[in-house]
This record gives structure tokens, C-alpha cells and sequence, in this order.
């Protein structure tokens, strides 16, 4: 009974890590419909955040404050994967609304992009994206009006754009010549970032242990549920969010700025992407590929769960988890070591993490044929709409 226990604990730390990756994801694509195949490198960009404030922390001034680094890593993991987003919706997304194959296509370029821009980023290379991105973004603010208003204009648009990136990769060049700047920050080489005293070491209940890290990260999953649930219950923009989702030409009609709303829903689940980043390092080391490992589980939470229901995608996340690492551990062997041969056989079979999410990738495909909106299917006008 204590292995049983101690295994249903452990897989539901991973659940929990499952349910804060997916529940970014849920609020992208559940509400707006917009398969986002570059929320996995989302994640990624939130678990390199924490790597560079656990730096930031480790030596120097900030060195007494140490112990403290993985709580400040959060809301600048949220606010880095926010902003990611955030550029990501206003550069890409916006343009491909109600395209959906052009979406997953797009954003598919941007997770490869991400990857790369980890492996080789340096000092001269982020001065001169930073450029490309901010001159890119002015140039409309900074021509006349009526140049937008023309039936060239998606070609200015577009052009704008080129200079922008031009201008960025000049510069770039012109200061990679400096031995400084031009050194990478990291490397394609996992990274592993060093948890406070305080998560580390295990607490005792009874015969069952418990490490602190993942205790902390079942904690993070439920403040991060009980703050989401709250901002698109009770909070003005939430409101907005739901009622947009709903019915967007009555929304715009009633004066609510749908784009705006588009924008922050993304930030909002592009942030929570980042916090998953930061749970993820606690886990075990963290690299540019950290998004593939996640992104399809992602996906399979949010469509079992039912598109657009965080209960939804709490349950299914928890459920995911829990089976996976139930059957890809080899626990349930050790738990029921006298079950059937055959049985037996079957359970062997499939004890790696790679062929038990085939395992629960078939169970999920099977449930899908008798419930096709998932777990809590959408009622009302949502449906209708």
C-alpha cells in the first residue's frame, strides 16, 4: 500500500506539471481556437528565465538572497513568456485568424526559431533582434496614416518588416566583430539549475516520502489554477475574454476591443507557459528541445479535457500523468506483482516513457470515437457559435 502511494504521489507531481503546461494552452486554444504549435519553446523560454536568475542570484551582491531566487524566477518566467507571446500574436497570429492550417504551420517556424535562438544567442544577436522587432513595430506609428489605408498596403506592410530585419541583422554583424558580445549565452547542451536548500530533501508522512521540490510544484499548480479561475470569472478583462470567446461581432458591436482582449489572452496564457518552464527545471535538466516533450501532451489534455474547460483540463492533465508514469515506470509491477502472465506480458511491454504515451495516446484516441468533445463538452450558445 506505501508503493502504491508513493507511486500515485509521484505521478501526480507530474500531473501537476502537465496540468500548468496545458493550462497556458487551454486559454489559447480553448478560447480563440488557435493551435499554437510554439508553446512547448514557451516553456522553454520560462525554464532558461529561471536559469538566468538562479545566475543572477548565485554570486555577486545578490548572493544572500539566493534561497529566494526560485519564487522572484516566476513572475519573470510569466512576464518573459508573456512578452513572447505577446510579439508572437501581434507578428504572426493576428494575421491568420480563422486560418487554422496557416497557424499550426506558422507557429510551427516559430518553435523551430525559438530552438535555435537558444542554441546561438548571444549579445549581439538579441541587440539586433530587439532592433529589428522595435523598428518593426514603429514603422507604422512613424508614416502617414493614409499609407495604410492603400490597396499596396500589405506589401508596405511586409516591406516595413524586411527593412526592420535588415537593419537588425546589420547591426548584429557590425557588432559580433566585438569578442564580447559575440559570445553565446548558452549552448544546444541541456542546462541544470540548482534548486534552494529549502526544496531540496524529502518530507516524511508515515512510510510515504515526499520530495519538497515536487510538494512546491503541485503547490504552483494550484495557486496558478485558483488565479486563473479567478481572472476569467471575476475580472473585468476576464469577463471580456469569455464574451469575446462567446460571440466576438456582438462583442466588438457592445464596444469591447477584441484585439486587445486577443492580445492579453495570449500574454495571459503565454505567461503560464513560462511559469510551467520554471516547475519543469525542478524536475531534472532542461534544454532547447524541452518544448517537443510536452507540446503533443499538451494538445491531448486540452481536447480530451473539452476545448475551453480548465476542469476539463485539470482532470484530464491529472489523469494523463498519473497514467503514464504508472505504466512507464514499471510501478504497477512492482505494486500488483502477482497479476497474469499475459497481463504481465502486456505491462512490460509498454514500461518506457515513450511506449506508455503510445499506450495513452490509443486509450485517448478510443475514448475520443464514443465522447468527441471530451470530458466536459461545451454547452450553450459557445456551442452554437
Amino acid at each position: 500500500m506505501d508503493l502504491f502511494n508513493e507511486t500515485l504521489f509521484n505521478g501526480l507531481a507530474i500531473g501537476s506539471v502537465l496540468v500548468l503546461a496545458a493550462l497556458g494552452l487551454a486559454v489559447v486554444f480553448g478560447l480563440m481556437g488557435v493551435i499554437n504549435m510554439a508553446h512547448g519553446e514557451l516553456m522553454m523560454l520560462g525554464a532558461y528565465t529561471t536559469f538566468v536568475v538562479q545566475n543572477l542570484f548565485k554570486n555577486g551582491p545578490l548572493e544572500a538572497l539566493f534561497p529566494l531566487y526560485i519564487i522572484l524566477a516566476i513572475p519573470a518566467a510569466f512576464l518573459v513568456s508573456g512578452l513572447a507571446g505577446l510579439l508572437l500574436e501581434k507578428t504572426v497570429i493576428r494575421r491568420l485568424y480563422g486560418r487554422p492550417l496557416e497557424t499550426l504551420l506558422a507557429t510551427w517556424g516559430v518553435s523551430l526559431i525559438l530552438q535555435q535562438f537558444v542554441r546561438s544567442v548571444s549579445s549581439a544577436f538579441a541587440i539586433g533582434l530587439v532592433v529589428a522587432v522595435v523598428v518593426g513595430l514603429l514603422v507604422p506609428k512613424f508614416t502617414p496614416r493614409t499609407w495604410w489605408q492603400q490597396r499596396w498596403t500589405p506589401l508596405l506592410g511586409v516591406g516595413s518588416w524586411i527593412v526592420a530585419a535588415l537593419a537588425g541583422v546589420v547591426l548584429a554583424s557590425v557588432l559580433g566583430g566585438v569578442r564580447v558580445l559575440d559570445q553565446p549565452w548558452f549552448s544546444a547542451r541541456n542546462i541544470d539549475v540548482t534548486a534552494p536548500v529549502w526544496l531540496r530533501g524529502s518530507l516524511q508522512v508515515g512510510a510515504l516520502t515526499m520530495p519538497v521540490a515536487r510538494l512546491f510544484i503541485i503547490a504552483l499548480t494550484i495557486v496558478s489554477l485558483v488565479a486563473v479561475t479567478w481572472f476569467l470569472q471575476k475580472s473585468v478583462w476576464g469577463i471580456r475574454i469569455r464574451a469575446v470567446t462567446q460571440n466576438r461581432p456582438m462583442s466588438d458591436c457592445l464596444g469591447i476591443p477584441t484585439e486587445t482582449v486577443d492580445a492579453l489572452t495570449f500574454l495571459v496564457g503565454s505567461g503560464l507557459a513560462g511559469v510551467a518552464g520554471v516547475a519543469v527545471t525542478l524536475l531534472g535538466s532542461v534544454g532547447p528541445n524541452l518544448g517537443g516533450n510536452y507540446i503533443v501532451d499538451c494538445f491531448m489534455v486540452v481536447v480530451l479535457g473539452g476545448v475551453g474547460k480548465l476542469l476539463g483540463t485539470v482532470v484530464a492533465a491529472l489523469g494523463i500523468g498519473v497514467l503514464s508514469y504508472v505504466i512507464g515506470s514499471g510501478s504497477l509491477l512492482l505494486v500488483w506483482p502477482a497479476m497474469p502472465e499475459g497481463l504481465n506480458a502486456l505491462v512490460t511491454f509498454f514500461a518506457t516513457t515513450s511506449m506508455a504515451k503510445v499506450l495513452v495516446f490509443a486509450v485517448i484516441v478510443v475514448f475520443l470515437q464514443f465522447r468527441p468533445a471530451g470530458l466536459f463538452p461545451q454547452k450553450g450558445r459557445m456551442v452554437e457559435a
